[in-house]
């Protein structure tokens, strides 16, 4: 790892039942997202040496007098060339007090499509703003798309805070400005920290330049938001992925249903019901390698097996006998377009939901939503790249559906053109019957 042989190095331990926090970056272009991440990556011991010899290599052939920790994320040659970022680039790495996964999204209006897939799984968004810019439309836009996306947790991180010199008059305009706007959005949690990314205050160390601030560090927020309880522990949803038959005299007699927990919580015992056939049976074991769990909770990855040998098979879903998802077939949804040919009424493609597929046609569609301005336009016509509007669908099969403000897994799906194959639209469902 980078920095090994310095004395503050850190050996970080990493076990298998830590936390887990799924963050994505957000914000208008150069305001510092991958720098941001490279910092992350450095000062908590997350890099390795030749990474590091590369980066700073390739920086002092720039010419540069710093080293450009962009360079750790920013993987497609396209990108270094421009100097953006055009595709989500994962990351990860963990500190002894939890793991993460980092989702680094475009800034570029072009690419709203990839920022809604780096977001669609996120516990938390980290918006930037450049602190010499205030927020910008894009910053708005990304808020508003958090919101959308149910991202239960923001931050708002006001960068470059090192070429304002450290001024809390700037933090705290910014600060109220965000504060304003985000009345009309629905985030639950905001957290507003000043930093700079390219020196490193706030970020992993407190900064000694701004002793007015006394909130957390950046790292300390990432490692200590709740979100254990952001998770649906009510509703059990347990959709079916893989029917595990294994072909062994040892294990002849085994039949196991393979997927992962997208809701409430299942044990030994309960008394479930598989849809959509709608036959109830008890759950007799749950299943991880070679050992049984007494209980299996989102987003575990198990096998259930029942005690009666019922007819279960890919695209069903187990569920609790008082407390299951209504099939629906007409689905009122929130969608975001994602190909250069438009979105029309009557359009035909398959769908995708959990791991359930089937055909839908496009019934109505209802608005298109600026999202810069939150304006509905009803008199739309159709959907373009990268723009988001509400729909209702007709599908061919039942969708096993939560609304999504709900539970955002068994809430969602994808759209696919038929003819290519490739996914064409993301929705958010408002409701189905």
């Amino acid at each position: 790892m980078a920095d090994t042989t310095a004395e503050n190095t850190q050996t970080t331990i990493v076990s298998d039942d830590m936390d887990l926090l799924r963050f994505a970056t957000a914000g208008s272009v150069d305001d510092g997202k991958s720098t941001l991440i490279g910092r992350l990556l450095l000062d908590s011991k997350s890099i390795f040496e030749d990474q590091l010899e590369a980066v700073e290599t390739s920086s002092q052939a720039k010419g540069y007098d710093y080293t450009d920790l962009a360079l750790l994320t920013d993987g497609l040659r396209s990108e270094r060339e421009q100097g953006i970022t055009i595709d989500v680039a994962y990351r990860y790495f963990a500190t002894p007090n939890r793991k993460f996964i980092i989702a680094d999204t475009p800034g570029h209006i072009q690419y709203t499509r990839n920022m809604v897939t780096g977001a669609s799984t996120a516990d938390l968004g980290l918006v930037l703003v450049d602190a010499r810019q205030g927020l910008t439309e894009q910053s708005r836009r990304h808020a508003v798309l958090l919101s959308l996306l149910r991202v239960p947790h923001l931050v708002l991180a006001i960068n470059k805070m090192d070429l304002v010199d450290y001024s809390q008059e700037t933090y705290e305009k910014i600060h109220q400005e965000f504060k304003q706007f985000a009345t009309k959005l629905n985030i639950p949690d905001l957290e507003v920290i000043p930093i700079s990314a390219l020196k490193g205050d706030n970020v992993v160390d407190r900064s000694e330049h701004m002793s007015w601030y006394s909130g957390p560090t950046l790292l300390h927020h990432l490692e200590h938001v709740h979100v254990a309880s952001d998770r649906d522990l009510m509703d059990t949803r347990f959709p079916v992925q893989y029917v595990v038959r294994p072909k062994s005299d040892e294990f002849h007699d085994y039949r196991g249903y393979a997927g992962q927990v997208a809701g409430g919580v299942l044990k030994p015992g309960d008394e479930v019901v598989v849809l959509p056939s709608g036959m109830t049976s008890t759950i007799e074991s749950i299943d991880l390698f070679d050992q049984q769990l007494d209980e299996a909770f989102p987003p575990m990855s198990v096998t259930v097996r029942l005690a009666d040998d019922v007819d279960v098979s890919r695209g069903d879903m187990i569920a609790r006998v008082k407390n299951a998802p209504t099939p629906a077939q007409d689905i009122d949804a929130m969608i975001c377009w994602m190909t250069n040919k438009p979105l029309q009424p009557r359009q035909k493609l398959a769908i995708k939901h959990t791991t359930r597929t089937g055909r839908a046609m496009v019934k109505d569609l209802q608005y298109r939503l600026d999202v810069n301005t939150l304006h509905r336009d009803q008199d739309t016509q159709e959907l373009g790249l990268n723009e988001i509007g509400r729909v209702t669908l007709r599908t061919t099969v039942p969708l096993l559906c939560d609304p999504y403000s709900k539970n955002r897994t068994t809430g969602s799906f994808i759209l696919i053109d038929e003819q290519t194959g490739v996914t064409v639209g993301a929705g958010m469902i408002n409701s189905g019957s």
